[in-house]
């Protein structure tokens, strides 16, 4: 039972499938893309001679159109991830790129590995939708985090907008010109859509029910309930602003107690395995009495399903919800 440089061949492989697919997205679409862009691509496209009604266009076809292709069979395990992202790839060009990463993994063992024409063509399937797959969750991740962490400071602009005078709709269009991405360019397309005649309210439902995400789905309901009752507008905000706050700090101090217990539960699932390959490397011939017999491949199952509960446990047990 030896282990040779195939895993790391498999290793490099797959986080050249990584950048490729990273380095793509954006040559593609350049640095307006970025997340930590400080220009709002809404106002960078607008710099660069894109019209009002153009660009709004563009931006709600890239925010809607992942939830229309749900019906794929493929592409329905990464839609929602894609959605939350606002990946601006469109699904048909995601699966494009799917297809090709798996051809390029293919190629790579090809020529890098001996193993069989089954294991190549299984692998570099996995690599090249797993690799599509942990991106796009990636990015959906960070993009979440930011616009949670962008929430507050945006309501309160808007708190201060409202309190000097302003209407509503131009303290929305002041957070899409200060605010930077990913939350100026959604309240950019919210700007607009109320320019052009949309309800304010339903933007706000339509970009918390697209983000999935609690303290947007507070901040559409207490704009409605404003709409429908009255009410001191800025007042309301400024109480929600302070919530959204305090929550996101005590999620942020739920998440920092977890941590020891995640990173725990990370290394002990971590360890058998590199210490199987650390066996195998000092000592390729540990497992020659064992391999062949009759309990070695049972054993085997069953150590993995033990180390894939604990991982599953593990989560459980640190995922508290704020």
């Amino acid at each position: 039972m030896q282990i040779g440089t195939e895993p790391l061949i498999y290793g490099l492989i797959f986080i050249a499938v990584l950048l490729l697919v990273e380095g793509l997205y954006l040559t593609v679409f350049g640095k307006s893309i970025s997340l930590n862009n400080r220009v709002n691509r809404r106002l960078e496209l607008m710099e660069k001679g894109g019209g009002r009604e153009e660009v709004l266009e563009q931006l709600r076809k890239e925010m809607s159109q992942h939830l229309k292709a749900k019906r794929l069979p493929l592409y329905a395990i990464i839609a929602d991830k894609a959605q939350k992202a606002n990946i601006a790839f469109s699904p048909s060009q995601i699966m494009m790129i799917m297809f090709g990463l798996t051809v390029f993994s293919f190629i790579g063992m090809t020529y890098g590995t001996s193993a069989t024409l089954q294991v190549r063509a299984l692998v570099s399937a996995v690599m090249g939708v797993g690799g599509v797959y942990m991106w796009i969750n990636s990015k959906a991740k960070k993009r979440i985090a930011m616009v949670e962490e962008q929430l507050p400071d945006a309501i309160e602009l808007m708190v201060r907008s409202l309190r000097v005078g302003h209407p509503f709709s131009n303290s929305i269009a002041t957070v899409a010109k200060e605010v930077a991405d990913p939350l100026g360019s959604e309240f950019g397309v919210i700007a607009d859509e109320a320019a052009y005649g949309r309800d304010i309210t339903e933007s706000l439902k339509s970009l918390a029910e697209r983000m999935d995400m609690q303290d947007l789905r507070f901040l559409a309901v207490a704009v409605s309930i404003q709409q429908q009752s009255g009410g001191n507008l800025a007042e309301i905000l400024g109480g929600l602003a302070k919530v959204i706050r305090a929550r996101f700090r005590l999620f942020r101090r739920v998440k920092a107690i977890t941590a020891e217990a995640k990173w725990s539960g990370m290394f002990l699932s971590g360890f058998p395995i590199m210490a199987l390959l650390a066996i195998n490397v000092i000592m390729p011939d540990y497992y020659d009495d064992v391999q062949n017999t009759a309990y070695f491949i049972p054993a085997c199952i069953v150590v993995g399903l033990f180390l894939a509960a604990n991982v599953v446990f593990m989560r459980i047990m640190v995922n508290i919800k704020v």
